[in-house]
């Protein structure tokens, strides 16, 4: 393996985060530790910064006020614009300012995000209307009566339409910052930043995983030794009866675990593991495409090459090109899907 340093981009990618008193300060956090700082190891992608709509002291849920110096003239300039959860009274409507200017802001082109309760927002601007969106369980039912427009999928962490997205929980938040990373700047990116923040690239499942239960009873088995188990041997062939066999479970038995706890089949997850990590490899390495076949296990570059392109839309050399320096030292940002 050759790693592939990646240089530092000339044009930092924007992001400003709109605060609200009281502001919940976790989703706040998870934003920043994405797209703030990192690292000297970690080149520079993102400048991030907040605004809010009354410059000055914005009391936050965790006791102390924060000190937002910028206005909402903040979005103007911003490539991203970031909704990092939006507490208020029930029924009471978004400040028409601030529907104006994250209005304004998608219509030039800004990426429009809302983290948990941020979703309102969006929703509230007419951005989520005929669309999918996420938000906290809890507050599922709440946004899908109030926006009768929006589909409410109460279900997945996050949703991403391009030019607007949407998260669930808190949490949640860093599941779709990571996503939006990988988006942007591909997937070794988001892996190292993922690493310095002691998390998985990508988070299993989906919300209802952590939703009340309507009643009490017995927890599923963890699947977390089986996954980690796999994860170490994606270079070699692994049946669904093995995954059984190790598990110690019938197929039928491990299926509707997989299914329960993280929403897809055990193939399912083999496989998009095995495509993440020939992602990592086609932008960090010069391996040829039959070697990195071999070492994700999925045999021959004829079916790693098959496999990919129902995947994303795209070809392995088309994909390693658009993530590959050029000779100036600059980094090609976007994908072909």
């Amino acid at each position: 393996m050759t790693p592939r340093t990646l240089p530092n981009s000339p044009a930092l990618h924007r992001v400003v985060a709109v605060l609200r008193s009281p502001q919940s300060t976790f989703p706040l956090a998870c934003a920043t530790e994405v797209f703030g700082d990192h690292s000297p190891a970690i080149p520079s992608r993102y400048a991030f910064e907040v605004c809010t709509e009354h410059p000055g002291p914005v009391r936050t849920r965790a006791g102390y006020d924060l000190l937002v110096t910028t206005g909402l003239d903040a979005l103007e300039q911003a490539d991203t614009v970031l909704i990092p959860g939006w507490e208020q009274p029930v029924d009471a409507e978004v400040p028409t300012a601030v529907i104006a200017a994250v209005r304004e802001a998608h219509r030039r082109g800004a990426r429009i995000v809302g983290i948990c309760s941020g979703a309102f927002v969006l929703a509230a601007a007419g951005l989520l209307d005929d669309r999918r969106a996420a938000t906290h369980w809890a507050r599922a039912p709440e946004l899908a009566a109030r926006f009768p427009r929006v589909r409410v999928d109460p279900a997945v962490l996050y949703v991403d339409h391009g030019d607007v997205a949407t998260s669930a929980g808190s949490a949640a938040g860093v599941d779709l910052c990571l996503h939006l990373v990988r988006s942007d700047h591909g997937a070794a990116y988001a892996m190292r930043i993922a690493r310095q923040m002691v998390m998985p690239p990508h988070r299993e499942g989906c919300q209802l995983q952590y939703a009340e239960l309507p009643t009490s009873g017995p927890v599923a088995d963890s699947l977390a030794p089986l996954l980690e188990w796999l994860a170490g041997r994606l270079d070699q062939s692994v049946s669904v009866a093995e995954m059984a066999v190790r598990s110690q479970v019938s197929t039928r038995t491990l299926t509707r675990r997989f299914t329960e706890q993280l929403g897809i089949s055990p193939g399912r997850w083999l496989l998009d593991r095995r495509i993440a990590a020939t992602r990592a490899l086609l932008e960090e390495t010069d391996l040829p495409v039959e070697a990195i076949a071999h070492r994700v296990g999925l045999s021959s570059a004829v079916n790693l090459r098959r496999r990919f392109h129902e995947a994303l839309r795209t070809t392995p050399a088309a994909y390693r090109r658009t993530f590959r320096a050029d000779e100036a030292g600059t980094e090609t940002k976007t994908v072909t899907r």
